[in-house]
């Protein structure tokens, strides 16, 4: 999760006659905000989306959101805000203490929804989730603790890809280049393994004198090779749809199929490095820094497709199924690999044991809708 300032350049769609004829209206039995009249803009066109202007009455469950929620996932974009929002973000300050309703009505005032579409007009896309793991780990190997988690190796961009996860395991060349790289070592692999996909975690990790202390460690870089999904490779094992938490049927499996686990962790040739971070009580209440460069709000951040939307355009979500209901404001402030296209999210759950749960359990339909400046 590289730290990256975005742009946006937004560029006419063809005429509205052109657009869905329910590009400009409002859907039918909703009505209409008092102050949300008037002529719409003309649509927007992005890389990879569409932005189709419409009312605010379009927005399921913009009335009942506690927008104060959301605030602070705004307030931390305006730390590194792009040019488009820059300008509002002394305004967006002030109103952090605000009542609901008066930060709704500076909203309507001061931006524009516009519904995110494909370029082919489909504005439904999907909804996963993703969270922050804590694991127990030792600064030491021994007694348990096995898996090393490492940071980059020195020279990691001269070689692309660099080695495969089963190389770094396997290969002299690509031990040497780790010799000495370790952060800490975790007792279980495949607790390694989520943190390889989550790409953040929390350690609470055991230093030499025995005293322990809680430490992030954030992405570093990887070794760019492709991402296989383990879960697929057990379903084409035959071992059939794996349970949620993904983490836990995963060690259930491995612990009934020891002789196994190297081949499965193999599977998946991706492999992550990473940074450590301290970690103060006030950084404890936030996530990782996000693309964007700033730090994740548990259910107030989502990872996008930069291509689609821009870092810290505050955005609303709406995304119902067995996981979840959702309809909030959040704020686009990160990326992934598998986040492509233009109506895609990953949802930041949190940290820990229950946000993991609700980030295994999500995948589910999704419309998005942009609130860009007027």
């Amino acid at each position: 999760m590289a730290a990256l300032l975005a742009s946006c350049t937004s560029t006419p769609l063809p005429p509205a006659s052109s657009l869905p004829p329910t590009a400009a209206a409002v859907p039918a039995g909703i009505a209409t905000r008092p102050g949300d009249t008037g002529p719409l803009p003309a649509p927007l066109v992005q890389g990879k989306s569409r932005w189709v202007p419409v009312r605010w009455a379009e927005l399921p469950g913009f009335e009942e959101d506690s927008l104060f929620e959301a605030w602070n996932a705004w307030i931390k974009s305006c730390e590194r805000p792009g040019p488009v929002f820059a300008p509002l973000c002394a305004e967006v300050r002030r109103l952090s203490i605000a009542s609901g309703e008066d930060q709704r009505a500076w909203m309507l005032n001061r931006l524009q929804p516009y519904r995110v579409e494909s370029h082919q007009g489909v504005a439904d896309g999907l909804l996963t989730s993703y969270y922050e793991p804590v694991l127990k780990a030792s600064r030491q190997p021994g007694t348990g603790y096995e898996v090393p988690l490492y940071r980059p190796p020195a020279g990691l961009g001269n070689r692309k890809p660099w080695f495969s996860r089963q190389e770094i395991d396997t290969l002299p060349e690509a031990r040497t280049a780790l010799r000495g790289r370790e952060i800490a070592w975790v007792d279980n692999p495949v607790e390694v393994m989520s943190l390889h996909i989550q790409g953040s975690g929390r350690l609470n990790i055991t230093e030499p004198d025995g005293s322990q202390r809680v430490v992030r460690v954030a992405y570093a870089g990887s070794n760019e090779q492709p991402f296989r999904s383990v879960t697929q490779w057990l379903v084409d094992q035959g071992e059939g749809r794996m349970l949620a938490p993904w983490v836990e049927s995963t060690k259930a499996w491995a612990s009934k199929n020891p002789q196994r686990v190297q081949q499965m962790l193999w599977s998946n040739p991706r492999y992550t490095f990473f940074q450590e971070q301290p970690l103060s009580l006030f950084d404890a209440a936030f996530g990782p820094k996000g693309a964007q460069g700033v730090p994740l709000t548990p259910g107030r951040s989502i990872a996008v497709d930069p291509g689609s939307i821009p870092y810290g355009t505050p955005v609303w979500l709406a995304s119902r199924g067995g996981a979840a209901n959702l309809q909030k404001l959040v704020l686009a402030q990160d990326t992934g690999s598998a986040i492509v296209g233009a109506v895609r999210a990953d949802y930041f759950a949190g940290t820990g044991i229950d946000a993991g749960l609700l980030a295994s359990r999500v995948n589910q339909p999704l419309r998005l809708w942009v609130l860009w400046p007027k």
